[in-house]
């Protein structure tokens, strides 16, 4: 596979403007990323600018806590579908995981994933705010409700990805679902270096500095 589709070339802050949004999606074209990733209210707009690209548009869910309802990530996901997106980034409901509460958290994710149909569905689980033990358990609710990926980070809370987490998650689901790292990947280094250690997917913003064209 092309490097440059490892990449969900990422815009997520709160005063992204579309002029913003516009040079997000003609980098993603440029460069031959496999999506951008950007807020719901962008999807359309995304849409139209990469019309005619094979550029997927991935959007965020319950982002970037993870404490809504699940009622509410459900219908933020059907209107996401209903919009346009390709692929769907929702956050797990942290404070049920460390509740210990599995078949609640088990349960959200199955009803997203019920919601995006045939499109892919990954499962964000904030890895810097989970001890080891609390990590396998995501994985373990991730896969039993039959979502896409397990990805580690938002990139909104205290860091972001790390080898460490990235190897345990791959160990952890094995070859039964994918692996995104997102958040503070910046480096060409730290980006081999994921990859190798078995990301699927990186969700970075420095995509245009990681790859060179046609990679």
């Amino acid at each position: 596979m092309k490097l440059s589709k490892y990449i969900d070339h990422t815009l997520l802050k709160a005063d992204a403007s579309l002029t913003a949004i516009e040079k997000l999606c003609d980098e993603a074209i440029d460069y031959d990323f496999k999506s951008v990733c950007v807020n719901t209210c962008n999807i359309e707009f995304c849409k139209k600018k990469l019309a005619g690209s094979d550029v997927l548009v991935c959007c965020v869910i319950g982002f970037p806590l993870g404490a809504m309802s699940t009622e509410a990530k459900v219908c933020e996901t059907k209107d996401a579908i209903a919009k346009g997106a390709d692929e769907v980034d929702m956050v797990l409901n942290i404070g049920r995981l460390k509740d210990q509460n599995y078949e609640y958290v088990t349960e959200e994710i199955r009803k997203v994933k019920e919601a995006c149909g045939s499109r892919t569905l990954k499962v964000i689980i904030e890895t810097c705010l989970l001890s080891d033990e609390e990590k396998v358990k995501a994985c373990e609710c991730i896969l039993k409700a039959g979502a896409d990926f397990v990805k580690t980070s938002t990139g909104f809370s205290t860091s972001g990805a790390t080898f460490e987490d990235v190897a345990l998650l791959r160990k952890t689901v094995g070859d039964k679902c994918y692996v995104k790292a997102a958040g503070g990947v910046r480096s060409r280094e730290d980006f081999d270096k994921m990859i190798e250690l078995g990301a699927d997917r990186i969700g970075t913003s420095s995509g245009t500095k990681l790859i060179q064209k046609g990679e």
